[in-house]
């Protein structure tokens, strides 16, 4: 063999390749190439910015009357620039922008806090599981099972009836009940990472389980649990909105998409059909937009594309 080939040979195979990117690198390319992702992003971060500063935009609060329209006919109520109400008024006279503002800040709040709580709980049970295997991955998933066995809904109800109506135990309550798919999703991928080189390395230098799975198991589920979270959010928001329009969510004067969509549904015999389009607008664009933004995460982080 040529000397000078082999050189080269072994110089091309041990160097990084011209434009060589990392994983990371190549799923932030190919989740870019994505329109649908790439719109969907844009979309939640437009329902970001006006849930922050839309306050800002109106004069009127969340609470305020507006008392010269209490009791107006429909077309009196009706969105206008004129007066400041650029989503209209609701029954009560109050201001349905400031409104839909709160309300997409309670929803947004909810889903992301709740994901967060899930994925959290859900990864560290799951990956603890999954590593220690035997009879603890037994014990841990029996509990499992059987969580899963009572209805999402009635759990949450339940909660919501016997505790206080407030914002937190919403948050709690969403939270602690939604962490077990993330659970068995994160045991499954611990149980084809525990016997991986590097951690089987880790464990002849004697580092410690717990060290193990918080160090070297949980980092390497980062892309699917990142997948995972973006497709939990609108489960969240949906579950808040199903409570709040039963009643027993969000309590008075606050709000989220769920109340308003129940109150605007309530006073559509009247004509004020706005008070149901402007909220329900809200939730469907950013549902569409998780799932598609989901869709595109779980296609970019997917190894087998690179």
């Amino acid at each position: 063999m040529n000397p000078l080939f082999g050189r080269r040979a072994l110089r091309t195979l041990s160097d990084p390749a011209p434009g060589g990117r990392s994983l990371w690198q190549d799923a932030r390319a190919r989740f870019f190439r994505n329109r649908a992702a790439v719109a969907s992003l844009a979309v939640l971060g437009s329902v970001a910015v006006f849930a922050v500063f839309g306050g800002l935009v109106t004069p009127w609060n969340n609470e305020q009357i507006d008392w010269s329209m209490l009791g107006s006919v429909a077309e009196e109520g009706a969105p206008s620039f004129a007066n400041g109400h650029y989503f209209g008024v609701d029954e009560v006279g109050r201001d349905l922008f400031a409104r839909t503002v709160q309300g997409t800040r309670i929803s947004l709040a909810v889903g992301i806090v709740g994901a967060l709580i899930s994925v959290a709980v859900g990864t560290l049970y799951g990956a603890t599981a999954g590593y220690f295997g035997g009879r603890v991955d037994g014990a841990m998933m029996r509990v499992v099972d059987v969580l899963m066995a009572i209805p999402y809904m009635f759990v949450l109800i339940l909660l919501m009836v016997v505790f206080s109506r407030s914002i937190l135990m919403l948050f709690v309550g969403i939270g602690l009940i939604s962490w077990l798919d993330m659970a068995r999703i994160a045991r499954g991928q611990t149980l084809s990472l525990k016997n991986r080189e590097f951690v089987e390395a880790a464990v002849a230098i004697g580092v410690r389980p717990r060290r193990i799975v918080l160090r070297h198991i949980v980092p390497n589920l980062l892309g699917v649990v990142i997948v995972y979270a973006t497709l939990l959010v609108p489960s969240m928001i949906i579950y808040e909105s199903f409570i709040s329009f039963l009643g027993l969510g969000v309590q008075e004067p606050a709000t989220s998409w769920g109340a308003l969509i129940a109150s605007g549904a309530g006073q559509m015999q009247y004509g004020t059909l706005w008070q149901l389009l402007f909220p329900l607008f809200f939730f469907v664009v950013t549902l569409f937009s998780f799932f598609f933004l989901g869709d595109g995460l779980r296609d970019a982080l997917d190894p087998k594309d690179r």
